[in-house]
């Protein structure tokens, strides 16, 4: 690749398009999850932005929780495979491909189909979906992980990636690869040892 065709692939503008496209992606995945059912806030009332006992009512409803670290990680992977795949992309519809992946699951993610695939398939036995104030930090936590990629870069991305997964399963018995696995192909015996039997 040329030193021009590498400049071009690197801006993180494409014009006002990029900025509407943007905009755009984040007023519908909106909408869907109002014609969901989806709530603004917490239902229990807490305002407090944070929520770090996954076993708790509160998790998946207000701003960050345990959960929003996996978030992260969505963004540092999609960082990488959007960039194998559409190397020549530039950097800023990379970023809203990445934008538009995130912000599709957590529409997908609070489908009743999946809610139910949580609550039966992994430990998430009390999962109710996110409010919406949680589906939109979780997509500026992708957001988040996608530039720390970009910053990174593969070696140091990979050894945040690694770091992460093992803080998590070490703190709370979850991590993104596991809920993969459990959404995907669950394991009862990990199942066991998350819900600690």
């Amino acid at each position: 690749m040329s030193e021009t065709e590498l400049q071009s692939t690197e801006s993180w503008t494409d014009g006002k398009r990029s900025y509407y496209a943007f905009g755009l992606l984040i007023i519908t995945a909106v909408v869907l999850l109002i014609f969901q059912g989806r709530v603004w806030w917490c239902q229990a009332g807490d305002m407090v932005p944070w929520s770090w006992n996954i076993w708790s009512t509160h998790n998946s409803q207000h701003i960050i929780d345990p959960y929003s670290f996996t978030h992260v990680l969505h963004g540092v992977l999609e960082f990488w495979l959007i960039g194998l795949v559409f190397p020549r992309v530039p950097l800023a519809w990379r970023f809203f491909m990445a934008i538009f992946i995130e912000s599709s699951w957590e529409v997908a993610e609070n489908t009743s189909y999946v809610i139910q695939r949580y609550r039966e398939e992994t430990m998430s036995l009390d999962y109710f979906g996110d409010s919406i104030i949680n589906s939109l930090a979780d997509i500026v936590c992708c957001g988040l992980g996608f530039l720390i990629a970009y910053k990174l870069r593969f070696w140091k991305s990979l050894a945040l990636f690694i770091a992460t997964e093992v803080i998590l399963i070490l703190t709370i018995r979850d991590s993104l690869i596991i809920n993969i696995i459990m959404l995907i192909w669950p394991i009862e015996a990990l199942k066991n040892w998350q819900v600690g039997l």
